[in-house]
């Protein structure tokens, strides 16, 4: 695995740790098991879906959680230790796994559903109004430019 260094960050950009940090977060994450597969969707402008096949597991198998900007998605089976089945092949893995998603400044997770062997999350980018853009007219004192 390749590291990269992010020192000319740290000392060229004032403010630019954020950056530096989500670099290194993207870095680690791409190390992750390709297990199990998954899609992102955009549904809509702001809206996102990612879609994650599950087989085999069930919603008590599965842990979702979102920790400061990182999606978390989780799955254990029991081990089934009362019946020994034998395979003949063996297409299908149930082994856990464990999949992070690093999400963008006020992205939040809207829902979760779980059907016919495809978890999806929805997700959603939701600007506060002190975030989005304002309009500033020339000529007028800052005060008045607020309303």
């Amino acid at each position: 695995m390749r590291t990269i260094d992010l020192s000319p960050l740290y000392r060229s950009f004032i403010g630019s740790d954020r950056l530096a940090s989500l670099i290194d977060n993207a870095s680690r994450f791409e190390s992750q098991s390709a297990f199990p597969p998954y899609n992102i969707e955009l549904l809509e402008e702001n809206k996102y879906r990612v879609s994650m096949a599950v087989a085999g597991f069930t919603i008590d198998d599965i842990n979702i959680e979102v920790q400061e900007n990182t999606l978390r998605v989780s799955g254990s089976k029991p081990e089934d230790k009362d019946t020994e089945r034998k395979f003949l092949h063996k297409g299908i893995s149930e082994r856990n796994f464990e999949r992070k998603f690093q999400l963008g400044d006020h992205v939040n997770v809207t829902g979760a559903d779980l059907a016919h062997g495809l978890l999806h999350i929805d997700l959603e980018r939701i600007v506060p109004e002190a975030k989005k853009p304002k309009r500033i007219e020339i000529g007028k004192p800052a005060l008045e430019n607020k309303a």
